[in-house]
């Protein structure tokens, strides 16, 4: 959920289901209980959250979340699969600066023998040369800008991130990466852009009573 739309959106949860009953508010969710016993848990976007010291209150409670979620925040992106890396900065959920890349990778081959080998060895040299290209671009574009962004959002393979991650220059960026991984398809600049608007949204579950 965008974050501008909160509001709307829990309005029109309440009206669905029978006003609201309570707000329990959390560092790292908050749980909205409607009067006909409906929860809808509402991910804490960049976490913690400043919760107040009563943090279960009668009605709907979401200012501190809306306050929160809407804050303007410089957030570095960086999607890896071995096909391809994007690597960006975004502000307000637009790219402001970025970088993308192919790479040629082969799949695996079910031949045997000799000319498996060979091909394995051709497909592991093609694997290190994206790893690297998406290593570099990291640390021209991410690292460069280190003390400006207030977040890293990864997305992509965990397997090729996980190598990304060996590169010492990257050590501060993988710190302030969030835990959660993106899925996402082959990184292009239109899967860059899409993964800087859900960089910033709010992941609400909904679950009956």
């Amino acid at each position: 959920m965008p974050p501008e739309r909160l509001d709307g959106w829990f309005a029109r949860f309440a009206d669905r289901h029978d006003g609201i009953a309570r707000t329990c508010l959390g560092t790292d969710e908050i749980v909205v209980l409607a009067g006909n016993g409906t929860a809808a848990t509402a991910a804490v976007p960049f976490p913690p959250l400043d919760v107040p010291e009563i943090p279960d209150v009668a009605g709907l409670a979401i200012e501190a979340l809306v306050v929160h979620a809407t804050a303007p925040r410089r957030i570095g992106l960086l999607l890896v699969r071995l096909g391809g890396h994007s690597v960006g900065v975004a502000q307000g959920g637009r790219v402001v600066v970025s970088r993308t890349a192919r790479h040629l990778v082969h799949g695996r081959s079910a031949a045997g023998g000799w000319s498996q080998q060979r091909f394995a060895r051709r497909r592991e040299g093609q694997a290190r040369h994206a790893v690297r290209a998406a290593a570099a671009d990291a640390a021209e574009v991410l690292a460069a800008r280190l003390p400006e962004l207030d977040a890293v959002v990864l997305g992509g393979d965990r397997a090729a991130l996980d190598e990304v991650r060996r590169d010492r220059r990257l050590a501060g960026i993988f710190a302030l990466a969030r835990s959660r991984v993106l899925d996402i398809p082959e990184p292009r600049r239109t899967v860059l852009d899409e993964a800087a608007r859900r960089a910033t949204a709010v992941e609400i579950v909904v679950r009956g009573a």
